[in-house]
């Protein structure tokens, strides 16, 4: 049995040096906090629409005791429960009082204010370890439930819990407790006498690192709801992986966990082109050439890796890398751009905006959104140089290229007026 740390205030630097990749310490005050109730519930209600009439949303999952619901529907958060009680109140009197649970991934992806506070929160972390190359990862926990649906298992993340509602334990292994090859365990109370727990109240931040097996538990009353956000930053990665994945495809909730290709970033095959050959037509060698499919997906890859083609899009991936502080992929801009830009009042920054050149083609972000200009390079060295030393710049009086960029820029909510 071990005893959990206990840190009545945050300190990062305390923190980095006597806690990170060590050991697991429960943090009693964190200042201003990473996750808001309300825009929580908010991220929720977003993070639930299913992408079609009939579609699950790839980042939510329902559960009901052991069994995880395919089609959970009105068991999700909707804008008519107005809080996570209502939605508790009504989700407890579909079910009977049955135990649930409801888990979300890429939730930092579904709110934009709540990003952004979580990003200003973790740039505490980065200044003392360094930003992660690949994304952190965020995950709404949330129900009744006796223990968190995967049951006991390890992460390769190290794990940050802020716990938001009702009295969360979790409950730690410094080791593998079993010796059978399986990676999670449901039924784990053999196991008990080895672990040691920690007792987390609302406003309470948790660390665990990665080594750490774990199980969390939502407490001991069936009727009380308890909801946790748990923020991810990666430790054991295959980074080669990741960083070819990330050079191919744009990052989106429903990929941020894996790397398996995202078809639909792909280019359609023109044109009848199976991949198959009947067998009448198969011969006893293979044929000199691919099939229409294949060389059609060889040409993109070698597209995007010659040198031009990759230099764009190293420098956008780079732009959003340092603009996203950690967290991507990030919400998406607020809504069409205005098309003379952000109307006649003066504008100022809201956020750092940086900018690159790249085989002849000139690319700006903020907020982790990237777009391109055809600005000359000293016009648009000039126009972000003025938002970035905290000027002031009057769209009506710039000319049509600048004020595109101050529209994008208001798209990315990278600016403020007055």
């Amino acid at each position: 049995m071990t005893e959990i740390a206990v840190l009545e205030t945050l300190d990062w630097e305390k923190f980095a040096a006597e806690y990170w990749d060590r050991r697991p310490v429960l943090i009693k005050s964190v200042g201003a906090p990473p996750f808001v109730e309300s825009e929580v519930f908010r991220a929720a209600v977003a993070g639930s629409v299913p992408p079609g009439p009939y579609g699950m949303p790839p980042t939510a999952q329902f559960t009901v005791g052991r069994h995880q619901l395919t089609e959970p529907g009105r068991h999700f958060p909707q804008l008519d429960d107005v809080t996570f009680d209502g939605y508790h109140k009504r989700v407890a009197g579909l079910l009977d009082g049955e135990r649930y649970a409801l888990v979300m991934q890429g939730f930092h992806t579904f709110h934009h204010p709540q990003w952004a506070r979580e990003r200003a929160f973790y740039a505490g972390l980065w200044n003392e370890v360094g930003q992660p190359l690949q994304s952190a990862i965020t995950a709404l926990f949330h129900g009744t439930y006796e223990h968190s649906p995967v049951g006991v298992h390890r992460d390769r993340y190290a794990t940050f819990m802020f716990a938001l509602r009702g009295h969360k334990r979790m409950r730690f292994w410094p080791e593998r407790p079993w010796t059978e090859e399986v990676t999670t365990v449901l039924d784990y109370r053999p196991y008990l006498a080895g672990s040691f727990t920690a007792e987390a109240d609302p406003g309470d931040l948790l660390y665990w690192p990665s080594r750490y097996y774990h199980v969390g538990e939502s407490g001991d009353d069936p009727d009380t709801a308890t909801t946790s956000v748990n923020v991810g930053i990666p430790r054991e990665v295959r980074q080669a992986d990741f960083e070819i994945h990330d050079l191919l495809y744009d990052l989106t909730p429903d990929t941020l966990l894996t790397l398996a290709h995202d078809p639909g970033q792909l280019p359609a095959p023109t044109g009848h082109a199976p991949l198959t050959v009947p067998p009448e037509e198969a011969g006893t060698e293979l044929p000199a050439v691919l099939p229409a499919a294949l060389e059609q997906a060889l040409a993109h890859f070698r597209t995007a890796a010659d040198d031009t083609g990759a230099a764009w899009q190293v420098a956008r991936r780079s732009l959003a890398h340092g603009t996203a502080g950690g967290f991507r992929p990030v919400p998406p801009p607020a809504g069409p751009r205005p098309p003379d830009g952000p109307g006649d009042g003066a504008v100022r920054a809201a956020e750092p905006v940086l900018w690159a050149e790249a085989g002849g083609r000139r690319f700006f972000a903020a907020a982790g959104h990237v777009a391109e200009t055809p600005l000359p390079a000293a016009d648009l060295s000039a126009l972000l140089g003025v938002l970035n030393a905290g000027g002031t710049l009057t769209p009506r009086e710039l000319p049509a290229g600048a004020r595109s960029v101050l529209a994008a820029l208001e798209s990315f909510r990278a600016l403020k007026h007055g």
